[in-house]
């Protein structure tokens, strides 16, 4: 039996997933409208194909209603899903971890049960601050603890797919016991699994997001300096660089990366970056290229509101078109949307209005400190405004290119192609 602690986007795509699989999974959350949400069958962010796995696993394989002890006990799997929110020195917060694991401990069971970090945590953190803090807390009691690191690969929008059809399966671990155990578990989905140490299973993870956000610096910086240069079709080129045949593949493949836009947002890229970042000088590295990185996803902001600064009026009429940090998404953390949007508030534009397809309520409701009206279509909004800024790269904004463009517009996706 599994339990999976926290039921956000990574914990409840692990949780059905499993459930999915026929293991029996508990689901434990201390949000209690979450949970309201969950057991009326109602997934309480945007991602496609969970709520229907939901339908057919609440109350059969996936249980959300019993009491942490009970779950606990009846577990020899427990997953890890918590937030690790970056700290101001950009050092990954693991305080809500380790408050998982109090709660897991607290529960009189001295049967085996491996404690498998899937929350994104820098490379080290398992062995020098969650195996040790652990074993302090255990020593002298019968308790039988094992460990592992298993980061999750999961893109929002796809989340499901990436769990349920993974790539490959990387596992941190020193046991062979929990190595037995995460075996079987994970055998039923097919895919490679690679058994390494904790610090190696962290790295990976680190290695993929901070490669990612890299890519989208790097972009960013090119763009900048193409509109400087001059006479550049900026989009274009870039397509023009993803025919190269190393960068074919599905629609989130690398090339969806490697393309100028406003920067990274969401809740992994810019937290993961700085967290690397910050372990990195911990350690007397200097990080040229992290660090630039970092500079960059902040300048393109700057930059960009600056252009605006340059071209229009602080009366002017300016809509904005998407506030997720992503298409095909809801989540409006971390998004460049909010940045943007504060800065050119901050330099007296008093007329801005925004709309996306599904993320106005997120967003009003995330930031109800943000002077600005909402549109509920894409007609509205163009009517009322004459200048219209593009910040998500949604499919509906692509469609109506025409309409859009009647407009004077600044696409800061580059989602049209001259």
């Amino acid at each position: 039996m599994i339990t999976v602690i926290g039921l956000g986007f990574v914990g409840l795509t692990t949780g059905l997933g499993f459930a999915k699989k026929g293991f029996k999974t508990y689901g434990i959350d201390i949000n209690a409208e979450r949970l309201g949400k969950l057991k009326n069958y109602e997934i309480p962010f945007h991602e496609p194909h969970l709520k229907e796995v939901l339908g057919e696993t609440l109350g059969k394989s996936f249980f959300i209603d019993a009491s942490l002890n009970e779950a606990i006990k009846n577990s020899e799997v427990v997953f890890l899903c918590v937030g690790t929110p970056a700290s101001e020195d950009g050092s990954a917060d693991i305080s809500h971890l380790l408050t998982a694991i109090d709660q897991i401990l607290s529960v009189d069971s001295d049967s085996y049960k491996v404690l498998v970090v899937k929350s994104t945590v820098p490379p080290s953190t398992l062995l020098q601050r969650v195996k040790p803090y652990v074993e302090k807390i255990i020593h002298g009691t019968n308790k039988q603890i094992g460990f592992a690191s298993n980061p999750e690969f999961l893109r929002e929008g796809y989340c499901w797919i990436d769990f349920i059809e993974p790539d490959r399966i990387v596992i941190g671990v020193n046991d062979e016991k929990s190595k037995a155990v995460l075996s079987t578990i994970y055998k039923p989905f097919g895919a490679p699994i690679h058994f390494v140490s904790y610090n190696s299973a962290e790295f990976i993870k680190y290695l993929s997001n901070t490669l990612l956000s890299t890519l989208i610096s790097y972009s960013n910086e090119m763009s900048m300096i193409a509109d400087k240069i001059g006479d550049i079709d900026i989009p274009n080129t870039f397509k023009i660089l993803h025919e190269d045949k190393r960068w074919s593949g599905n629609p989130a493949s690398m090339s969806s990366y490697v393309y100028p836009g406003c920067g990274y947002g969401g809740y992994c890229l810019p937290k993961d970056t700085e967290a690397m970042n910050a372990i990195a000088r911990a350690n007397g590295v200097d990080t040229a290229v992290l660090s630039g990185n970092l500079k960059i996803n902040a300048d393109i902001k700057d930059y960009l509101v600056d252009k605006l600064e340059n071209e229009l009026k602080k009366n002017d009429a300016i809509g904005i078109l998407g506030l997720s940090f992503k298409p095909d998404s809801d989540d409006v953390r971390i998004t460049p949307a909010k940045e943007i949007i504060e800065k050119l508030l901050r330099k007296g534009f008093t007329n801005i209005s925004a709309y996306d397809p599904i993320s106005n309520e997120v967003f009003r409701k995330e930031y109800p400190e943000m002077a600005i009206k909402y549109f509920d279509d894409l007609d509205s909004l163009i009517k009322h405004n004459n200048n219209v800024v593009i910040l998500t790269g949604w499919k509906e904004f692509k469609e109506n290119e025409q309409k859009i463009k009647k407009r004077n517009v600044y696409d800061f996706r580059y989602i049209y192609i001259s």
